[in-house]
């Protein structure tokens, strides 16, 4: 199964990135949370060190684009063969940063992606 990491989870359960948590645990991907505080989702620890992560298949955007910059290297470090690209963190210059590292760009909804079986 793809490993997956929410870059941008949300501790607030009416936000798209708690319940991208909540479906990628229902479907059984292993998931793995970043965010800016601490806690959890689940038995998923949201945690707050890109560092500690590793063997991640897919990132799943959740911070918009005036954000990403910052964590542009550590997304690369990761080395993810997918990154999607979730409504409102569509962002074409960090698309051809990922293309030219070799890792697959995909605009559209994680939530969608997994209701139509096509995660």
């Amino acid at each position: 199964m793809k490993d997956t990491l929410v870059l941008g989870a949300s501790l607030k359960t009416n936000r798209y990135s708690n319940l991208a948590v909540n479906r990628l645990l229902d479907h059984n991907i292993k998931t793995e949370a970043f965010g800016l505080r601490e806690g959890k989702i689940r038995e998923i620890q949201i945690k707050t060190n890109l560092n500690e992560f590793q063997n991640i298949h897919t990132i799943t955007l959740y911070i918009g684009p005036a954000r990403q910059p910052e964590y542009i290297d550590k997304i690369l470090q990761l080395k993810p063969k997918r990154v999607i690209f979730n409504p409102g963190t569509e962002n074409p210059e960090f698309y051809k940063i990922l293309e030219e590292e070799g890792v697959e760009v995909l605009v559209a909804c994680t939530l969608v992606l997994l209701a139509t079986g096509q995660y």
